[in-house]
């Protein structure tokens, strides 16, 4: 399944550079927002200086595209030997789809929760036991939601190689949690790529990095209240 030849790529210099890219792509599009003195609020319930909905890239076409493409190139490159690609529902399915077109393999989506009625499923598709998958997100926390989906493919037989995503923001419990359950996580950018690129382009000032620092040490308790504003 060798799509992409990366045979003359130093690996490691090109995915910062991609970061970089992605980021100011999801910042253009606004699938990711940052609002240091109007934070948004989770739906967990926490309060955050951060929002991003990746489902937004889908609305334009050449994003949608170069993110579509990137995901493939990742796969084609470290997962060679994968057999089918699944989406974890609902922000992963377009583009998980998209990227099972380009690379010629089957797909297959994974819901939150298995299906009230019919055949009551929790994996959408046809998957075949012992198959090797690769699990697409669009977005990253905590990994709860991630892993789960993860989980259900396991326990449908299959091993899932690894996982590719849009985006994530580094959380430490979140690294804990997939280097725990042994699933190499690859995204084609983060939280620290959007902080950069927000700053080069003025869409933040320098002042209000603190807070966006002092957030993601502790988001579950950040109060943007007892902070000191920028």
């Amino acid at each position: 399944m060798a799509y992409f030849c990366a045979d003359k790529i130093d690996y490691n210099k090109y995915m910062k550079t991609l970061e970089r890219l992605v980021a100011e792509k999801l910042l253009k599009v606004k699938a990711v927002k940052l609002q240091p003195a109007n934070p948004f609020t989770w739906a967990s319930g926490w309060k955050s200086p951060i929002y991003c909905d990746n489902r937004k890239t889908l609305s334009y076409p050449n994003v949608r595209s170069f993110i579509k493409l990137e995901l493939a190139r990742v796969i084609s490159e470290k997962y060679e030997n994968a057999e089918a690609i699944a989406g974890v529902a609902t922000g992963a399915i377009a583009q998980g789809a998209l990227v099972a077109d380009l690379l010629g393999l089957p797909f297959v989506y994974i819901r939150a929760t298995p299906k009230d009625h019919g055949l009551e499923n929790l994996i959408e598709g046809e998957l075949k036991p012992g198959s090797k998958v690769v699990v697409i997100e669009d977005l990253v926390s905590t990994g709860g939601s991630s892993l789960k989906a993860v989980e259900a493919v396991r326990n449908f037989g299959c091993d899932v190689i690894g996982m590719v995503a849009i985006f994530t923001h580094g959380f430490p419990i979140s690294e804990k949690k997939f280097k725990d359950a042994k699933v190499p996580l690859t995204t084609l950018s983060n939280y620290d790529a959007v902080i950069e690129e927000a700053v080069r382009t003025e869409y933040i000032s320098q002042a209000e990095i603190a807070t966006l620092q002092e957030w993601r040490r502790d988001p579950a308790n950040w109060n943007p209240n007892t902070n000191p504003k920028p």
